[in-house]
């Protein structure tokens, strides 16, 4: 498998969701570490060759996130990285003398071999790449393996990201609880004060209202506190809502699914005719859907449909995601948004999963005063989710 340059109408390259995703990932422009020399490390084991590197694809070139050798001169790996980037394989190598001018003495490699990381959704992210100083014929066994690494080093960012997300929106949930038990409390202390100001009320009564005055005061102002110091964090932890066509919100969702559903010939049909307009957070509930409908795409087989639907009623509408899957038992529903539950069920092409996705969707349905659950009719008979949220 060697590499060939192709032109750039050829490269499975979109600048704008690569560069979403790398934000996604919390990737770019950050130190040194070790997991990711070790995977480096191994990449050059498994060539016998000392250098190694992984890089990311941003928009000023290629962020070097571990690079290992002796001869990692800091000239090499960018035009490696470049060449790999411009390439129309997943796994490349060849004889550097085919690309490089004889005379550039910068270039003192023979061989070379890299694997593209990509994203769940497809996109080329970054390579893991290695390069020797004498020519040698890759085995296919060894361009398996770096391929092997470079899908690991996306699970780990997937991973890293599923971790990150849940703990941010468990954080949040918990912020906008803080945020409605202050108002009882603030109500609380204010009646007391009022209480203890009252005509004719016996000392024992201005004693008890005084102390239930002081104690919820410092109840609010540590609550206070905690909310002080999450906007300083976050900016804001309070959905900022906003209306939102369900339509289009699911649309631009399946369009972010397109690249792995298409890898299983999977189709999306999005049964909304009538405008139905929400008053939600876009962010959140666009992360919500992907979750949902992403976890539909990977317990799915193969050429099936994954219809979604809805209904109105009152003030609240109900989006229901159903799916032709590995369905679900009885047990797995009972725990099926429960932390570190184990389902029966697995990915029907053995996809990796974290457990966190439904986790953080049943949060942001949360935040949204909804309500999310699910039902099946058993094993290999599908799975329906229902999200159920005010419309205001």
């Amino acid at each position: 498998m060697h590499l060939h340059q192709v032109s750039d109408q050829n490269i499975c390259f979109n600048e704008e969701l690569h560069m979403q995703k790398l934000y996604e990932y919390e990737i770019l422009n950050t130190p040194a570490e070790e997991s990711f020399n070790n995977f480096a490390k191994l990449a050059a084991e498994i060539f016998e060759v000392t250098d190694a590197a992984i890089g990311f694809f941003d928009k000023h070139g290629t962020f070097i996130k571990a690079l290992i050798g002796k001869h990692a001169a800091p000239e090499i790996n960018p035009y490696l990285f470049n060449l790999i980037k411009t390439a129309d394989e997943d796994v490349v190598t060849g004889n550097a003398s085919e690309f490089v001018h004889a005379n550039d003495q910068s270039f003192l490699f023979q061989f070379f071999a890299g694997a593209v990381i990509k994203s769940a959704e497809g996109q080329n992210l970054g390579a893991i790449i290695i390069h020797g100083q004498h020519f040698q014929t890759a085995t296919q066994n060894q361009l398996n393996m770096l391929n092997r690494l470079a899908v690991m080093i996306s699970e780990k960012l997937e991973t890293r990201m599923a971790f990150r997300k849940t703990l941010r929106a468990q954080d949040d949930r918990l912020h906008v609880l803080i945020h409605d038990l202050k108002n009882p409390m603030t109500t609380i202390s204010l009646q007391s004060e009022l209480v203890s100001r009252m005509p004719g009320a016996d000392e024992r009564t201005i004693t008890i209202a005084e102390k239930i005055n002081s104690q919820s005061k410092r109840m609010v102002d540590n609550l206070n506190q905690i909310l002080s110091s999450a906007r300083r964090e976050t900016g804001s932890f309070k959905p900022q809502k906003n209306k939102i066509n369900l339509r289009e919100l699911l649309s631009k969702t399946v369009k972010d699914l397109n690249v792995i559903s298409k890898n299983k010939n999977q189709a999306f049909t999005i049964n909304i005719d009538t405008a139905v307009e929400i008053f939600g957070d876009q962010i959140k509930l666009q992360e919500l859907f992907f979750q949902l409908l992403h976890n539909a795409v990977k317990f799915s087989y193969a050429d099936s449909e994954i219809r979604i639907s809805h209904q109105m009623a009152e003030n609240r509408v109900t989006i229901a995601i159903k799916d032709h899957g590995v369905g679900l038992n009885e047990s797995d529903l009972e725990s099926l948004f429960m932390k570190f539950s184990r389902l029966s069920s697995a990915p029907t092409q053995h996809e990796n999963v974290n457990g966190l996705g439904l986790i953080t969707a049943r949060m942001f349905v949360d935040m949204h005063k909804g309500r999310i659950w699910a039902t099946s009719e058993g094993k290999d008979k599908g799975t329906t989710f229902f999200i159920e949220l005010p419309l205001k």
